[in-house]
């Protein structure tokens, strides 16, 4: 599904603050694989992350996408595979439109916007249903503002709207950051469930070794802008929660 073949990023190029943020990193993710990338700060996890959905491109090296070549396209190109949810709740959203409108501005993300976004009663239906399954109290809500929501009612909504168009991979930037733990929790258990149901692949960049031990089938290390560890779904069901914090000495 995704092939990483020895891709390279650097920032700023002969100057002094020259990063060298990915270095020939090479990564086969396979259809339907749920892949952790874990990292401390400035390791390039994020930085592969966005080379992944194309708002950065590298400046070497392929990126193969249910196998066509992206490797320069750019992010709005990729879109008819890629969905992402960012780590600010704010993100992602329209936070002036209501909740119904948001959704259908999704359900039509990668077709063509003519003069009206055509929200009628069967869809207004479709997306009640769907909100309903979180249990959360807004489907009745669906006039509403999304930008007065909470963020972790956002960041659930957000997840939903993700598959209402075609969608084959999911982006998963650190979506739980910016929420207090129940609601991060809630909106994890919501990820691995459309993960699942859709047959989604999915990478997911975490700060939270709690959820890298729980959630995925395979954990990526990176450093330094490499890839150190590369742990498969066997390995993976062995690890114990200190063992992932030993990864941190």
């Amino acid at each position: 599904m995704i092939e990483i073949a020895n891709i390279s990023k650097t920032f700023n190029t002969g100057k002094p603050n020259q990063v060298n943020a990915i270095s020939n990193v090479n990564l086969n993710i396979k259809a339907g694989e749920f892949v952790v990338i874990v990292g401390s700060n400035g390791s390039g996890k994020t930085t592969l992350l966005n080379l992944v959905a194309g708002n950065i491109l590298p400046n070497t090296g392929t990126i193969t996408i249910d196998s066509n070549n992206v490797t320069r396209l750019p992010e709005y190109k990729r879109s008819k595979w890629i969905a992402r949810i960012f780590q600010n709740p704010l993100l992602g959203t329209a936070a002036d439109l209501s909740i119904v409108d948001n959704f259908r501005l999704a359900a039509i993300r990668t077709q063509y916007k003519g003069l009206s976004i055509g929200k009628n009663e069967s869809f207004k239906k479709l997306v009640k249903d769907k909100i309903a399954t979180l249990g959360m109290g807004l489907e009745n809500k669906i006039e509403q503002p999304i930008g007065t929501l909470s963020g972790g009612q956002r960041q659930a909504l957000t997840l939903l709207m993700s598959v209402m168009d075609t969608c084959k991979i999911l982006l998963l930037d650190e979506p739980t950051a910016a929420l207090d733990p129940r609601s991060a929790e809630n909106v994890m258990q919501i990820a691995d469930s459309l993960i699942k149901e859709y047959s989604l692949t999915a990478i997911l960049v975490t700060h939270n070794l709690k959820d890298a031990g729980n959630y995925g089938s395979r954990i990526i290390q990176m450093g330094e802008g490499e890839v150190l560890r590369d742990v498969s779904t066997i390995e993976k069901s062995k690890l114990k929660q200190n063992d992932l914090f030993d990864w941190f000495g």
